[in-house]
């Protein structure tokens, strides 16, 4: 099959190209640890020109041999590479956002082949605190395109990580989301304070200490907060109550709880309604295996896992911005 469109989701730590052919379908993909704050730095031979700016090499490095089978293919990406810190800066676009003024908002970049790359605006949510993302907003617009118009009314769209999001939706549009940094905190807690002195960390899984600390986290409801409770990561463990190869299991499952039971909290006095949302879960299968979990635990009726959103998504931003002129949308699975 003819490729139609080469996708990059181009992040903070690394970068992940794919080649679509027709609808959308992925023909080749690769992923290279070349994130904007790890760009390859030794100069070699780019379209007859000596180089040595990192976004070009990853750019070249992730696609060249593609774009020299089929030169004219477009190019269109999403992520930290339209940053402040990106190869060009695509500035925020606000909520509500759809695939319309996403796509009719990309920035581009001419690359050393003389391709223009298409960059993906992120999404800002202006308020007295006010929230960004970049990349996320692609995912969930890949996810909206297989579900019907209304099933946004009571669904959120989680995509957990180092700074978890979670998307409401209305018709189509990205109407507002909430960011928790779980992820960075379980990381700077483990690495750098006191609670990491004594955690042992192995690839098992541990189950049993991830539902303690999610039932913890549950527990303390409205009494305490997290700032609290994450001490017992470590006074459970002097007591002989946690081993050491518990811990960081237990601390997961503490830092997780305490973030879906605010985001109950949040949407039950959002929506007026103490009725728990339908859930779809973007990411890393295995941490969404966690956040899963404890969902269950919490007490979400229904969670589901979504593939392919990032291609899915870069496919139907391609579409609206006529990069590929009058092409079908993807047909679901």
């Amino acid at each position: 099959m003819q490729a139609q469109l080469i996708a990059l989701d181009w992040g903070t730590t690394s970068l992940r190209a794919y080649k679509l052919g027709s609808n959308g379908q992925v023909l080749d993909q690769r992923s290279l640890a070349s994130g904007i704050m790890h760009l390859p730095s030794a100069p070699r031979m780019i379209a007859g020109q000596s180089c040595a700016d990192g976004f070009e090499l990853a750019f070249d490095e992730a696609c060249g041999d593609w774009l020299d089978a089929q030169p004219s293919l477009p190019v269109i990406a999403c992520g930290m590479v339209g940053s402040a810190q990106g190869w060009r800066e695509a500035a925020y676009c606000d909520t509500p956002a759809n695939v319309a003024n996403l796509g009719s908002s990309l920035q581009t970049v001419r690359s050393l082949r003389g391709i223009d790359v298409h960059i993906v605006p992120g999404v800002i949510q202006r308020s007295r605190l006010p929230n960004v993302m970049r990349g996320e907003e692609t995912q969930v617009l890949g996810v909206l395109q297989n579900l019907p118009v209304m099933a946004g009314d009571n669904l959120l769209i989680g995509l957990p990580g180092s700074h978890s999001k979670w998307v409401e939706v209305v018709e189509g549009c990205i109407t507002h989301f909430d960011t928790f940094m779980t992820g960075e905190l379980f990381a700077v807690l483990s690495e750098h304070s006191i609670l990491g002195r004594t955690q042992q960390r192995t690839p098992a899984f541990d189950g049993a200490a991830f539902d303690r600390g999610v039932q913890v986290a549950l527990s303390v409801d409205g009494e305490i907060g997290p700032l609290s409770t994450l001490f017992s990561a470590r006074s459970l463990g002097l007591t002989g109550e946690l081993s050491a190869t518990a811990q960081p299991d237990y601390l997961s499952g503490l830092l997780i709880g305490h973030e879906l039971s605010a985001l109950a909290t949040v949407h039950r006095h959002r929506r007026h309604s103490a009725k728990l949302p339908s859930i779809i879960l973007i990411g890393n299968a295995q941490l969404c295996a966690r956040y899963q979990r404890a969902l269950d635990t919490c007490g979400f009726p229904h969670v589901t896992l979504a593939e392919q959103a990032t291609e899915r998504g870069l496919w139907q931003l391609a579409v609206s911005a006529g990069l590929l002129g009058k092409t079908a949308p993807v047909q679901p699975d």
